[in-house]
């Protein structure tokens, strides 16, 4: 497929891209400048890119190629937090494209008391990450063994059972700490999105020490933007007196945790 498509990153109150030069100066996905297409009260947030690769088709193998999808990623990004520092906004997923801004227009139109209702819930409130880890420790040298016999097997199988013993005891903290976590959350927060915990390689502790985390609870919330430091604060300190165990507080972040999915219907094809 050759020529240009629409990619849209948001969706924003109009009045926040009233101003003629409200988005000079962003570029987003592809390098494009960034621009908005209007629709009543609402207005979607936009740029031009090659349907060579953002086509359904074209997107089917781009979406598997990790680069381009970091790439594509941190642009999308960049537009979101840029628009989320100077107004409203409901982010839309990466790669939402449609065939023009014709498009894009109805689309708003067909979907406004959606996007209304979800822009008044999102009004002066930021996303906050929270993640739980059980931490351990680095793989202890084995002791020299002295001797062989009965006592080195029962020295060995003590060491098994207190190593045993303190995961079990971390792991106990760790769910202790989640408990707290969504316990302090639930007096400041709206709102709270469970994510699945991040799996894979376990991650390395901060320290550089070598012992790894276990995340066990990955969570967001919707936060009242002036309640915020209220929030972080109590978080911080979720884990106090819980030995290996970690929580990690990110954000503010726009509410990609909150807005619903769109449907499946943003692919060029239309």
């Amino acid at each position: 497929m050759t020529g240009q498509l629409t990619y849209v990153y948001a969706v924003v109150p109009a009045s926040a891209v009233a101003d003629p030069g409200a988005l000079t100066g962003l570029h987003g996905v592809a390098g494009a400048p960034v621009a908005h297409v209007r629709s009543g009260a609402l207005a979607a947030v936009v740029g031009t890119v090659p349907a060579g690769e953002f086509s359904e088709a074209a997107l089917k193998s781009r979406l598997e190629d990790l680069d381009w999808l970091e790439t594509t990623a941190r642009a999308h990004h960049s537009v979101i937090e840029a628009l989320a520092a100077r107004t409203t906004v409901l982010p839309l997923r990466l790669a939402t494209v449609y065939l023009d801004e014709a498009r894009v227009a109805a689309m708003l139109g067909q979907r406004e008391t959606a996007f209304t209702t979800l822009l008044e819930r999102f009004a002066d409130h930021e996303e906050w990450g929270v993640k739980v880890y059980a931490e351990s420790a680095p793989p202890a040298a084995p002791a020299p063994v002295a001797h062989s016999g009965p006592d080195a097997g029962r020295a060995y199988l003590r060491s098994r059972r207190r190593l045993r013993q303190e995961r079990e005891d971390t792991w106990r903290s760790a769910q202790e700490a989640v408990r707290r976590t969504e316990e302090l959350a639930r007096a400041v927060a709206v709102e709270r999105a469970r994510h699945r915990p991040q799996q894979g390689d376990l991650a390395q502790l901060p320290d550089g020490t070598g012992g790894t985390a276990e995340n066990v609870a990955n969570d967001a919330y919707l936060v009242p933007r002036h309640l915020a430091g209220e929030f972080r604060d109590r978080m911080r300190h979720a884990a106090d007196g819980l030995p290996g165990v970690r929580v990690e507080v990110t954000g503010p972040w726009a509410p990609y945790s909150f807005a619903a999915p769109p449907a499946q219907e943003e692919v060029p094809q239309r």
